[in-house]
């Protein structure tokens, strides 16, 4: 029955009731629902970008920028070949070479883009690297940090980083050395992102100084300075492969470790009856998360010293995660004002092997720190 042409409708005796009906053109309702379909399609893209994809972010970026021009080019391929297979699973990386001729476009290049899984990429377009003329430093800097800025580049969820491994230590297209130094800060604030640089100088002869003071106001670590392919390639897979093992390592300590601490304070206080204080501290102990860490150590088994503080940082967040389970334990039977003797016999040797594993862990870091390399020339 169609009542689009009714006025109202009269319902027992004293009851009206009016409908009004309106019928939008075929145009207008079409148009309506093209822009609903926007919205809703408009929501699901601001979602994915706001919260999935970040979760497909890698734990590293890290661009390789090597020097072509003039010098031994062949010893820093080798180096580059051998030690970006051992890199981290999860790691992004890319390749850009520089040297060329000064105001051409062509004096710096990225050979291949960032990617996860492209070492084999990397290694071979590291060997194809041709000699190029000058020694086109700044440029390849400015565009590297450009590289981290494209719209499909996602920020690393641990370290951005460029390694660069030049031959020389200044600009051979401006002689102007804080003009060049300018260029890059003001590159890499432009890029609104932190953006660590590792410098290695190889056979650098007279421009050693012009490389530091560039690192200098970067803040970043002094250059290292290699002057054999073995001293090269050694150092290389320090910054590859070594250094963000040991970051990893140190966070999941540096979480940790203090929520153990407030956690020792807070049971001896349950003596006193201070039962908010052991809730404030389970709650932050739950807190401490560290997966992000334990699982970039995860693709990091490369080396027996990986191996090595790989298993010692699943074990700490085990033990930690005892000490938790001790703690509450003990809180649930001071709130119930049970007698405390057994749980807190329990308690303290939880806590004891975890400050055990927390100790060893803090050697094997300070013994594998001290293999580094010591940025001096």
């Amino acid at each position: 029955m169609h009542l689009g042409k009714a006025k109202g409708v009269v319902v027992g005796d004293n009851a009206r009731q009016w409908n009004t009906f309106w019928e939008w053109p075929k145009s207008v309702r079409r148009l309506f629902i093209v822009l609903l379909v926007c919205v809703l399609v408009a929501g699901g893209v601001f979602a994915a970008i706001r919260w999935v994809v970040p979760m497909f972010a890698p734990s590293y970026k890290t661009t390789f920028l090597i020097d072509a021009a003039e010098g031994d080019l062949a010893s820093v391929t080798n180096a580059l070949t051998t030690v970006v297979g051992n890199s981290g699973e999860h790691d992004s990386q890319s390749l850009r070479s520089f040297g060329g001729e000064c105001g051409t476009d062509d004096n710096t290049t990225q050979l291949v883009g960032f990617g996860t899984g492209n070492r084999q990429e990397i290694a071979d377009a590291a060997r194809a690297v041709r000699q190029g003329a000058k020694a086109t430093l700044q440029r390849g800097i400015v565009e590297a940090v450009n590289d981290f800025t494209s719209w499909r580049s996602l920020e690393a969820k641990q370290v951005n980083r460029i390694i660069v491994v030049t031959r020389h230590g200044k600009d051979a297209c401006d002689p102007d050395d804080e003009f060049v130094r300018a260029q890059i800060r003001d590159r890499v604030a432009a890029a609104g992102l932190t953006i660590e640089f590792r410098f290695i100088g190889y056979q650098v002869r007279d421009d050693g100084d012009r490389l530091t003071e560039l690192a200098t106001q970067l803040k970043t670590q002094e250059p290292t300075f290699t002057n054999s392919p073995d001293e090269l390639k050694r150092v290389l897979a320090w910054f590859t492969t070594i250094e963000p093992v040991l970051r990893s390592s140190q966070s999941v300590v540096n979480v940790l470790n203090p929520t153990v601490d407030k956690l020792n304070s807070a049971t001896e206080a349950l003596q006193d009856g201070r039962v908010d204080l052991a809730d404030n501290a389970l709650a932050e102990a739950r807190r401490a998360v560290v997966e992000v860490e334990i699982k970039d150590l995860d693709g990091r088994t490369s080396s027996a010293d990986a191996v090595r503080l790989r298993d010692l940082a699943v074990r700490l967040k085990t033990l930690q995660e005892a000490v938790i389970a001790a703690a509450d334990e003990l809180v649930d039977q001071a709130r119930s004002g049970r007698n405390l003797t057994e749980p807190l016999s329990v308690y303290p040797k939880a806590a004891v092997a975890y400050n055990a594993e927390a100790r060893v862990m803090t050697d094997e870091l300070t013994a594998l720190r001290a293999k580094g390399p010591g940025g001096t020339r």
